[in-house]
């Protein structure tokens, strides 16, 4: 196993990026394949670390088109997939879902199928780990957690498309011996995010003293989980996880939505030299948005019984390293905000969507 040619969907994205931050460095000996769309969010610059390894490959393509996963098995000749390729704003799936049932749903089934015909049977020392989300399990109440048996029950286009991937992949498994392995994981916060998410919105918001726009009461509860945290879960699992099992992924790391707000005002205000408070000034309370999940929790205990993993990173180190990483990194910032990089993904690769 000490070589391995390993696919991963959705490399140039926030969490494939951190992914291969890690594992390009960490396996010499594997060779890492990046597909990527390169959609709005999927971002070249998120990966100049890696770019020029010897180990690491970039494929601009699109997991919609069958014939064209087809060709990209044959050329490369696959032996493992890791699979983050999607949409995954659930504000964009409520105004666009075909497109999300399209990469979600779609895409998913065309890797599978893929997979499952170039291997032909002879999965000895083969790996398809598709990367999901604990959305797919629907809203907590006030108590309890998400465990990998937990009934799903999504409420938004982006969770239904999420939720039924993991079916497709499990139905894969149990029909046709497809070695699998999930995991589903709760917010993921740090460098490289889109700023449309909450986190990276409201760190330019505050820098720039625009309003920070909160949904509802702001007390919408998510367990957060630094990215890099994720990552190092992702290479757990890939390595040791057991064929055919679901393992949730948690930072261990429940907040209130106002409360992590306050926080990161608080850790602004010093590090922007402003006197205490005075991004917490910025808050502005909105319109609740429809399908709106009250809290989720993830309960992390098989992955730290079976696996030996925990996550290293609590929020308030987090957020810290999160806001100086935004303020050190201007340049990126405002590229992927006013889409400065646009011409130089058309001249390289062609028209972005």
């Amino acid at each position: 196993m000490s070589k391995r040619t390993i696919l991963v969907t959705g490399g140039a994205g926030f969490i494939g990026s951190n992914l291969l931050h890690l594992l390009v460095p960490k396996y010499p000996d594997y060779h890492f394949v990046n597909l990527d769309k390169l959609t709005y969010a999927g971002n070249l610059a998120n990966l100049r670390e890696v770019e020029n390894a010897s180990n690491y490959t970039f494929v601009r393509g699109d997991i919609t088109d069958p014939q064209f996963l087809v060709e990209l098995f044959s050329r490369f000749d696959f032996d493992s997939i890791i699979h983050l390729a999607a949409e995954s704003h659930v504000d964009r799936s409520i105004s666009d879902p075909m497109s999300f049932i399209m990469t979600n749903i779609v895409g998913t089934v065309n890797l599978l199928n893929a997979a499952r015909n170039h291997w032909d049977g002879a999965f000895d020392g083969k790996r398809f780990y598709h990367v999901s989300t604990d959305e797919v399990y629907g809203s907590l109440g006030d108590t309890g957690f998400f465990v990998e048996d937990t009934a799903y029950d999504p409420r938004s286009p982006y969770s239904a498309s999420k939720a039924s991937s993991d079916h497709l992949v499990r139905a894969y498994y149990h029909t046709y011996n497809l070695p699998v392995v999930l995991s589903n994981c709760s917010n993921n916060y740090g460098p490289y995010q889109f700023p449309e998410k909450l986190l990276p919105l409201f760190i330019n918001n505050i820098k720039h003293n625009k309003p920070l726009p909160v949904y509802g009461d702001g007390k919408y509860t998510r367990d957060w989980l630094w990215v890099g945290d994720h990552a190092s879960a992702i290479d757990t699992i890939f390595h040791q996880g057991k064929t055919g099992e679901t393992y949730n992924i948690g930072g261990n790391n429940e907040w209130k939505n106002i409360d992590l707000i306050h926080e990161l005002c608080k850790v602004m205000d010093e590090l922007l030299g402003r006197a205490p408070g005075t991004s917490s000034e910025l808050i502005t309370y909105v319109k609740d948005r429809p399908g709106h999940d009250r809290r989720y929790a993830i309960d992390a205990t098989k992955l730290k019984e079976e696996l030996s993993w925990e996550p290293a990173v609590q929020a308030e180190e987090g957020l810290r390293m999160m806001a100086e990483w935004y303020l050190n990194n201007e340049e990126w910032l405002e590229q992927v905000t006013s889409g400065a990089y646009q011409n130089y993904y058309e001249e390289m690769y062609g028209k972005r969507v």
